[in-house]
C-alpha cells in the first residue's frame, strides 16, 4: 500500500468559495482517504503553502509542436518525440488531466495507452481521435470528411468502434484552415444531430469547434455538450446554453498567441488576419458568458501557433484580465472542467474518495492568478511527478 500525507497551509478544494487553512490530506493507493485539521502524525508529511486540485486543459492538440513557422513540416517520428515532451509539459505545469480534441489517425489513443501503461509520463487523457467535418471543411486534413446524415452517422460509429472517449464535430470554419471563413456554418444541424445521437447512445460526450453564430446555433439545437471557442455568441446562444447547461470552452489564448507573434514570427498571413478579425468579438462573447452565469471550462487549444503546451496558466491570466474572479478561475480550471468532461465523480476537486491529483504552489493564486505558475510539487494519483 502506497501512502502520502500532505499538509496544506492553505487548501483550495475546488468546491468551497473560501479556502481552508491547515488541512492534512491523507492519500492511499492513489486516492484521498481523509482530509482533516492538521495534527501531529507519525507519517512523513509533505508541507505545502497552497494546495489545489490538479488543473485541467479541456482542449489540446497533443501532437502539434509549437514555436515554429506554420509552414514547417514534421515527420511522424519527430512528432512522437515532441508529443512525449508535451505530455510532460502539461503534467509539470500542474495540468493533471487533458482532453485531446483531434489527432491524425487516432494517434491520441495510442499516446493515452502509453501513459496509462507507465511507458511515458503524462496527464490523464480523454481522446477524440479524428474530428468529423464536412468535405473540405475546417480540419479536413486530419479528420473524417462526411456529408449527409448517413455518412455522419457512419463516421460517428467508426470512431466509437475505434475507442474514442469523446466525439469532436466541426460546426464552422476556423482560423487555421486556409480558404475557410471562421464564421461560416459547415456541418448542418441535422448532420450533427445524428453524430450526437450515436455518441450519447454509447455514453460519450460531444464537443464542437464552433466560431460563427449560425454554426453555434446549429450545434446547440443538435444537442452538443460543449461549444469550443464560441467566438460570435449572440443572446439566443447565451440563453440556450444557460438553460441547457451547455459548456463553453473559450480558448482565449489561441487567437491571442497568433496576434501577439504575428507574421514576423512565422505565422501564416491568412491565420494572422483571421485571428485579428475574431479576437475582439471572442473576448466580448466570453465576458457576456461569464456575466450571465454560463458554465465555463478551461481549454487553450494548445498546439496552435505559439500556444505552448506548458502555458495553460496564460488562459487563467487572460480570464483574470477580462474580469473573472480568481476563485471562479480556479473552479473553472478544476471542478467545472471535470464536470464538462464527465469525470467529476473521480477528479477535479479535493474530496475523500477522489483520485489524488494535487498541485502544491509556493504562493496563493487568490492573491494573483499568475501564482499558479509557481509550482512546488505536482502529484498525480498519489505519486509525486514533479
Amino acid at each position: 500500500m502506497s501512502k502520502l500525507v500532505v499538509h496544506a497551509k492553505i487548501m483550495i478544494d475546488g468546491v468551497s468559495d473560501t479556502p481552508k487553512k491547515d488541512q492534512l490530506i491523507s492519500i492511499e493507493d492513489g486516492k484521498i482517504v481523509s482530509i482533516e485539521e492538521y495534527h501531529e502524525t507519525n507519517e512523513e508529511v509533505i508541507h505545502a503553502n497552497v494546495v489545489t486540485p490538479g488543473f485541467f486543459n479541456c482542449h489540446v492538440h497533443i501532437m502539434e509542436p509549437v514555436g515554429f513557422r506554420t509552414d514547417k513540416k514534421f515527420s511522424l517520428m519527430e512528432k512522437a518525440f515532441y508529443t512525449q515532451k508535451h505530455c510532460e509539459d502539461y503534467l509539470h505545469s500542474g495540468v493533471t488531466f487533458i482532453r485531446v480534441l483531434g489527432t491524425a489517425n487516432d494517434y491520441d489513443m495510442q499516446i493515452r495507452d502509453c501513459i496509462d501503461s507507465g511507458l511515458i509520463q503524462g496527464p490523464h487523457m480523454l481522446c477524440a481521435g479524428r474530428c468529423i467535418c464536412m468535405t473540405g471543411g475546417h480540419g479536413w486534413q486530419d479528420g473524417i470528411e462526411a456529408d449527409g446524415k448517413d455518412e455522419c452517422r457512419k463516421a460517428a460509429r467508426t470512431l466509437l468502434k475505434e475507442g474514442v472517449d469523446i466525439i469532436k464535430i466541426m460546426a464552422t470554419g476556423g482560423v487555421m484552415t486556409k480558404g475557410v471563413e471562421p464564421g461560416s456554418a459547415q456541418l448542418t444541424q441535422e448532420e450533427m444531430a445524428v453524430i450526437i445521437e450515436e455518441a450519447h447512445k454509447a455514453g460519450r460526450k460531444t464537443a464542437t469547434h464552433a466560431q460563427g453564430t449560425q454554426g453555434i446555433k446549429n450545434a446547440l439545437y443538435a444537442g452538443i455538450d460543449s461549444i469550443e471557442h464560441g467566438i460570435f455568441l449572440d443572446q439566443e446562444c447565451l440563453d440556450f446554453m444557460k438553460e441547457h447547461g451547455t459548456y463553453l470552452v473559450p480558448t482565449l489564448v489561441a487567437p491571442q498567441c497568433i496576434v501577439e507573434n504575428g507574421i514576423e514570427a512565422g505565422v501564416a498571413d491568412y491565420m494572422v488576419k483571421k485571428a485579428i478579425y475574431v479576437k475582439d468579438a471572442h473576448v466580448e462573447s466570453f465576458k457576456k458568458a461569464y456575466a450571465q452565469g454560463l458554465k465555463i471550462a478551461l481549454g487553450t487549444d494548445g498546439g496552435t501557433p505559439f500556444n505552448y503546451h506548458n502555458n495553460t496558466a496564460y488562459e487563467m491570466e487572460l480570464m483574470e484580465k477580462y474580469g473573472v474572479d480568481r476563485m471562479d478561475i480556479l473552479k473553472i480550471a478544476t471542478h467545472n472542467s471535470a464536470d464538462c468532461l464527465g469525470v467529476l465523480d473521480d477528479y477535479g476537486t479535493l474530496e475523500v474518495g477522489k483520485h489524488a491529483d494535487l498541485v502544491c504552489l509556493e504562493e496563493n493564486p487568490l492573491d494573483a492568478i499568475s501564482n499558479v505558475r509557481k509550482i512546488d510539487k505536482v502529484i498525480k494519483d498519489g505519486v509525486i511527478v514533479k
